[in-house]
């Protein structure tokens, strides 16, 4: 049985860590390509970054731009980092989700709560090693 995706959510991009890189790519994300930097993003601790809105006003499509070198505070390991780059898809049941990815032996691992927005991130890699992230889908 397929996942069954209901949107896009944003794709997440990795900038270095300090403060002068995140001025850096707020000018570049902002200034030349003129995205709007949504303001609601929660302050998330051990991940310094913006977000921005692809559509004005549209929170259901971003770029998560996350400031990390290596392997980020947030991480329980290098590979399960969740400021690697990766696309965030809504699902319409993340529990289903998750069931039909133990059912198929795909290796995933969760986050909770670690944005503040009421659902579980589950991360898993497609078999390229290219990271995929669920949330549940909020409508």
């Amino acid at each position: 049985m397929a996942i069954e995706i209901t949107q896009l959510m944003h794709a997440g991009i990795r900038i270095g860590p300090t403060e002068d890189d995140v001025e850096k790519a707020n000018g570049f994300y902002g200034g030349l390509l003129g995205l709007q930097r949504d303001g609601e993003r929660p302050h998330i601790p051990s991940i310094p970054g913006f977000w921005v809105n692809v559509k004005d006003g549209d929170r259901g499509q971003q770029i998560h731009i996350m400031g990390a070198e290596g392997m980020s505070a947030a991480a329980r390991s290098e590979k399960h980092d969740p400021t690697r780059q990766h696309l965030a898809f809504a699902v319409r049941d993340l529990e289903a989700a998750r069931s039909e990815l133990e059912n198929q032996g795909i290796e995933f691992w969760v986050y909770e709560g670690l944005v503040g927005r009421g659902s579980d991130q589950v991360f898993f890699e497609d078999p390229f090693g290219n990271v995929i992230e669920l949330q549940q889908d909020p409508g």
